[in-house]
């Protein structure tokens, strides 16, 4: 084998194995592939559109912030601070960023087989132009072709956002954030549209490590008695309304660590908001309040308009050796065991028929697709199955939802496709992913005449554009 090998990408990846399924994969496809991109979810930085200054290095866009990769080369034995990661504690960590993208390279292997490596490859070769498989032979080679490029005008953000065919893009903000940097898109007259979603948890969790401290923050801003539960209700609104005005906000997000729900008479729930106030409150009391935030939640979006995302059952940062130094979302997260049909219930019997109500629930427990979502999307208008998430989006992770929620939940009590990351360049080759998964599935239904191929074509389109729009109100 030489040092370097060719970087390319086969035109039918993804797509079945079986040359006549394969065929119908690629037309459905082709139908669908340059459709615009909207990714109504996550976390890309919106400073970038903003400044719209040109990327830092290869490190800093690759490798620094994504936890999806650093977290596999940490599981080898790679320290953090070589990879770039900062610490909390200001200390030492790798600068270099030429010396970060070598040690990426010599452990580049560990990534075959991931979807990783797939939105890699797609970003180095359909984006970058690179046309050689990244190896320590050749990685200064590449890391300075792409560092050239970056330092162009072609590949600033909002040039590439409007290569991606980006429609629109959610970032995640807290109830504090002052969305200065969506303020100064708007202001700029740049037609890209970025929206953001509000994520509370910060302060409607009692065991966010940073609850205590954002609580009072959250009444100076909104100028209400947060000590009180209808004044820490009405700075809720306050910024609901601030984040839908100065975002363009469509949808809220709750990461809470279960599904569970509360509907308890606003006495009761204003004297458990006083003992979590008073800092009285056990670990039980902390659920409590959890659940009932979602349901208070869900009462505001009727009211607003707002969409409700829950994302339930992460245990995050479960390894404090990561945690302690380098702070939260570093790759120490776990799925964990969710029930949905008892925790939901509360809230379901309030709102659940609601037609003007949207709330989309994800998992990262998969048993749950057949057994409890699907049975409860399929039933219940306000609720609506949002796609595989985090350790699940993945080639297998797509086609084992697709194939476990449709018959139940049918195609229409889905959301269509978000991505969910904060790794820019890869959002055109996972949205490419998602779309060649689910044509592919649309095909074998197809070719085992499940489905007829007109309506295979319509369903393609409604979860590749359609649905996504339609879901979160865009």
């Amino acid at each position: 084998m030489t040092d370097t090998m060719p970087l390319s990408l086969h035109p039918d990846r993804l797509f079945p194995a079986d040359p006549g399924t394969r065929a119908i994969a690629r037309e459905l496809y082709n139908s669908v592939k340059d459709l615009p991109i909207v990714s109504p979810h996550g976390h890309t930085d919106p400073s970038w559109f903003a400044s719209d200054e040109p990327f830092a290095n290869p490190a800093a866009l690759f490798i620094i912030p994504d936890h999806y990769i650093f977290r596999m080369l940490y599981s080898q034995g790679v320290a953090l601070e070589e990879l770039g990661v900062p610490r909390i504690d200001g200390g030492w960590t790798e600068s270099n960023p030429r010396k970060i993208w070598r040690r990426f390279a010599e452990n580049f292997h560990l990534l075959r087989g991931t979807p990783s490596r797939m939105w890699l490859d797609h970003a180095f070769h359909a984006i970058l132009g690179i046309t050689e498989r990244l190896s320590p032979a050749n990685a200064d080679r590449i890391y300075d072709q792409i560092d050239a490029r970056l330092k162009t005008d072609e590949f600033r953000p909002r040039a590439l956002f409007e290569r991606f065919g980006i429609e629109l893009l959610a970032t995640t903000e807290d109830p504090l954030d002052d969305l200065r940097h969506h303020r100064a898109i708007a202001a700029s007259g740049w037609s890209g549209r970025v929206v953001t979603a509000f994520r509370p948890d910060n302060v409607t969790d009692p065991e966010h490590p940073r609850f205590r401290e954002a609580l009072p923050e959250l009444g100076r801003i909104t100028g209400e008695d947060v000590t009180s539960w209808d004044g820490y209700l009405a700075a809720l609104r306050n910024r609901r309304r601030y984040f839908i005005e100065h975002g363009g906000c469509t949808s809220t997000d709750h990461g809470h660590p279960t599904a569970h729900t509360e509907n308890l008479p606003q006495e009761e729930a204003a004297a458990l908001f006083g003992k979590i106030v008073r800092g009285e409150g056990d670990a039980n009391d902390a659920e409590r309040f959890r659940g009932q935030m979602l349901t208070e939640m869900a009462r505001m979006s009727l009211d607003d308009g707002l969409v409700m995302q829950i994302h339930p059952g992460a245990l995050r940062s479960q390894n404090p050796a990561v945690t302690n130094v380098f702070g939260e979302a570093k790759g120490d997260d776990w799925p964990s065991r969710t029930e949905y049909v008892n925790a939901l219930k509360p809230l379901l019997n309030a709102y659940g028929n609601e037609r003007d109500l949207t709330i989309i629930l994800f998992t990262l427990d998969e048993s749950n697709y057949a057994r409890e979502i699907a049975p409860l999307a399929g039933h219940y208008p306000a609720l609506r199955i949002g796609p595989a998430w985090w350790f699940h989006d993945s080639p297998e992770g797509m086609r084992r939802f697709r194939e476990q929620v449709t018959e139940t939940g049918g195609f229409y009590n889905t959301v269509g496709f978000n991505d969910d990351t904060r790794a820019f360049l890869s959002i055109p080759s996972r949205h490419d992913m998602s779309r060649r998964v689910d044509c592919s599935f649309l095909a074998r239904l197809v070719a085992e005449h499940r489905l007829e191929k007109d309506e295979a074509f319509a369903v393609a389109q409604d979860l590749a554009y359609n649905l996504v729009r339609q879901a979160y109100r865009l």
